[in-house]
């Protein structure tokens, strides 16, 4: 089964630092910061949208897909389950 390697504190914002432009390109400096300051903006989400999520990633992790996405699914609910303070499902 394919496991996520685990997270360490460094690596989890590497994904938002893709998502802002870098210095050099067409976006100015004006731009870059608003990117910034959108990607670290913190958005409430009910519990029950991440129940629901992880129960919807249970179904395909049990579905007819292919090896690597089954073990994405299940993967991604139990982080779900976790981050929800959750047993493992």
């Amino acid at each position: 089964m394919h496991k996520l390697p685990p997270l360490h504190p460094r690596q989890l914002g590497r994904g938002v630092a893709a998502l802002i432009p870098q210095s050099g390109t067409e976006v100015s400096a004006a731009g870059r910061a608003a990117a910034a300051l959108a990607a670290l903006q913190t958005v409430p989400v009910q519990l029950g949208v991440l129940q629901a999520a992880a129960l919807l990633l249970d179904e395909l992790g049990s579905s007819g897909a292919d090896d690597e996405t089954r073990a994405t699914a299940e993967e991604t609910a139990r982080l779900l389950r976790a981050a929800m303070g959750f047993p493992a499902g």
